[in-house]
């Protein structure tokens, strides 16, 4: 079923209710929220959808979608999907030179986006020389077709592409924070198995609103029926977001479910806790992207008077793996992250299949199952993994294995199944560092070091073939006393698995990823500790 049939079912069953809201900032700090009812929301995709069919999109092309959070984004997109075509979605944070490359590779034929896209395109011509039919959200001078030209002259009724499940919906870009980015294909059944799948995990119906801190996620919850707002935040900058602008949006809408990088969230809650607000409509806050503290979780039950905190764990190939809750986390499970079991993140949800297999860096042709607590990769089965990245067979082979005609995602993490076959989570593949026969895994060895009260994190880094760790101050200090030096030590001396480590570096600001601002990359750490030796 092409999912741009829940829209308009979501139509004819409540057609009245908001789907889509804006926060539109006023000059005296309150908002206006101007919205679309999803009748409105139907009607606009299918206007949009006949204004794009005659300017020559037609289903199976791909079209590189560049638009800002705005009410039209969601619509948008959503139009694309009924008549077809498929979006391409790349993160426009991921730096100008990864962004061009990723349009290179995956060729787009269409392109609509905003004006400085298109300025873009014609100062760099190169990556975007296959796109014959360009569009802009803002009037632009040459070829380029002006989207709301006549708009509102067009039919508001559109038939629906028959798509079937196993047809291209979408190409999602993942962030290259371990590598080169790469076009991931989603099917209309993948689309459809997630938005079932997280519909499950988290109970949502029409009854919910949901601020999204990562735009992609109000196509799901636009496809569940649910409203929508966009928050007045800058989705590429997660880290930076105003916690004060948020809160006022969650509670001027009665916002019920939340969701999106940590690194927003943990801003949001310690704005919470120093004036006292609590945000009693909300039910779920949802973080994803990397590991969450369990202080995060212990904040939230001071703000929470109905909800919890939970965390997804997936990847951009596969989407959701796990869930656990903030509450499982507190009843003594961070404890033993803490002592370096690493971070659990709970059991499969609906749908999906976990296995753990010796981690290696050659393609696999079938599985090498390990036993129960083994530390091994981390491979999933199931409706919501992605078949293949866009024309990247050497990729693709390497991250997929098909076994007795079921296909594997191989995640790039590794950690192990407990007993109670909750899933614990210990770092990236590549970010392991071995050493005299030892394996140290990142989340293990950085939860110890983490525990100082003057750490803000650290991170496991190879100097000189040997594990190191980088710590982040919470002072931001940079010089090395020999009384933190001896404290890093004695909490090394503590544990089985750090008590080899000998080198620290102090780290200004560590490097994180583009997507969610809070992904430690330790390869660059890696790099700069080694050309900083003789600085410690």
């Amino acid at each position: 079923m092409n999912i741009a049939h829940r829209i308009a079912e979501t139509a004819k069953r409540i057609p009245d209710k908001k789907s889509v809201v804006f926060s539109e900032a006023q000059s005296d700090g309150t908002y206006k929220y101007p919205s679309y009812t999803f009748r409105e929301f139907e009607e606009r995709s299918n206007q949009f959808a006949h204004k794009l069919v005659k300017l020559g999109i037609k289903p199976g092309m791909r079209t590189l979608l560049f638009v800002k959070p705005c009410l039209d984004f969601s619509i948008i997109t959503f139009a694309l999907f009924k008549m077809g075509a498929i979006p391409v979605l790349i993160d426009p944070g991921m730096g100008i030179k990864n962004l061009l490359r990723s349009i290179s590779q995956v060729r787009p034929e269409a392109m609509v986006s905003i004006g400085l896209v298109h300025w873009i395109r014609r100062l760099r011509p190169g990556p975007f020389k296959n796109i014959k039919i360009k569009v802009s959200l803002d009037r632009v001078s040459g070829s380029t077709h002006y989207i709301y030209q006549d708009l509102e002259r067009e039919e508001k009724t559109f038939p629906i592409y028959p798509a079937k499940e196993s047809d291209p919906s979408a190409i999602l870009f993942t962030s290259g924070g371990t590598g080169i980015p790469k076009g991931v294909i989603y099917t209309h059944g993948i689309l459809n198995a997630q938005t079932e799948a997280l519909q499950a995990m988290f109970g949502l119906n029409e009854s919910h609103k949901d601020l999204p801190g990562f735009p992609l996620f109000a196509l799901f919850t636009l496809a569940m029926g649910m409203t929508s707002i966009v928050p007045d935040m800058d989705p590429t900058k997660p880290a930076k977001c105003d916690p004060q602008k948020l809160i006022r949006n969650i509670i001027d809408n009665d916002i019920t479910f939340v969701a999106g990088s940590p690194a927003i969230w943990e801003k949001v809650g310690e704005y919470c806790i120093q004036k006292n607000i609590q945000l009693p409509t909300v039910k779920q806050v949802v973080m994803f992207g990397a590991p969450v503290r369990a202080e995060i979780h212990e904040m939230f039950k001071k703000i929470l008077l109905n909800g919890d905190t939970y965390t997804p764990y997936g990847a951009t190939e596969s989407l959701p793996i796990s869930l656990i809750s903030g509450s499982e986390v507190l009843d003594g499970l961070s404890d033993k992250t803490k002592n370096g079991a690493g971070t659990c993140i709970g059991k499969s949800v609906p749908g999906i299949e976990i296995k753990i297999i010796k981690a290696t860096d050659i393609p696999e042709l079938s599985l090498s199952e390990l036993k129960i607590e083994e530390i091994g990769e981390i491979v999933v089965s199931g409706r919501q993994v992605t078949p293949a990245y866009f024309e990247m067979d050497e990729e693709t082979s390497k991250a997929k294995i098909i076994e007795n005609g079921k296909l594997w995602h191989r995640v790039g993490d590794v950690g192990y199944l407990d007993q109670e076959n909750r899933l614990w989570f210990l770092g990236r593949k590549n970010h392991r560092v071995q050493s005299q026969g030892i394996t140290h895994y990142p989340i293990r060895v950085e939860a110890i070091f983490n525990q100082h009260p003057d750490v803000k994190r650290s991170a496991l880094i190879e100097v000189s073939g040997q594990p190191a760790i980088a710590i982040e101050r919470s002072d931001k200090k940079t010089h090395m006393s020999e009384k933190f030096r001896q404290d890093l030590l004695n909490l090394a001396a503590s544990n089985k698995y750090t008590s080899m480590i000998k080198d620290f570096f102090l780290h200004e600001g560590f490097p994180v990823d583009v997507r969610h601002n809070i992904k430690i990359d330790r390869t660059k750490l890696s790099l700069w500790a080694k050309n900083s030796r003789s600085d410690i």
